[in-house]
């Protein structure tokens, strides 16, 4: 018994509460920005629309994450300058999953001509694909900030790259 509170207590804490909650929020605002692109480009460009989405859910998530997720408090420069070229490898690498894994919906699998039902809404083939991506990246991006760009140990606040 005493296994199981210690493995809970690791994984439902405050940090995993608040990234679970910013990564929601991060969520909502790249699924706004992809819809408002996808109406302004069309569907076709689809890949650019989520580009454009990735691009303001990453300054947004990397503000939360620094301030409410990892408690990363110092704007020193010498921790920006350390911080920021991590987060974007890290963001990079899952924006590159995403792009991937709406391509292969929309373009392989056939998602750009479906919608799907889920509970009371409809969503179309490429929110779809797009909720699908998420889920993957929200894991990478977990798991990339967690362990090498918001570290413990910084004198300047609780964590250092």
């Amino acid at each position: 018994m005493n296994k199981i509170k210690q493995i809970f207590k690791a994984v439902v804490n405050k940090e995993t509460i608040t990234y679970i909650i910013f990564g929601a929020l991060t969520t909502v605002v790249s699924f706004v920005v992809l819809k408002i692109f996808d109406i302004l480009l069309g569907k076709d460009l689809y890949l650019l629309s989520n580009t454009v989405s990735w691009i303001a859910a990453v300054t947004f998530a990397y503000v939360t994450n620094k301030l409410f997720v990892f408690e990363s408090k110092s704007w020193k420069l010498d921790v920006i300058k350390k911080e920021i070229p991590s987060f974007l490898a890290a963001r990079i690498a899952s924006y590159f999953v995403e792009q991937g894994t709406l391509w292969l919906f929309m373009s392989i699998l056939g998602f750009d001509e479906k919608v799907f039902d889920f509970i009371v809404i409809k969503l179309s083939g490429l929110m779809t694909a797009k909720l699908i991506a998420s889920v993957l990246v929200v894991v990478i991006n977990y798991i990339l900030s967690k362990f090498i760009i918001f570290t413990k140990n910084n004198g300047e606040g609780k964590n250092k790259i």
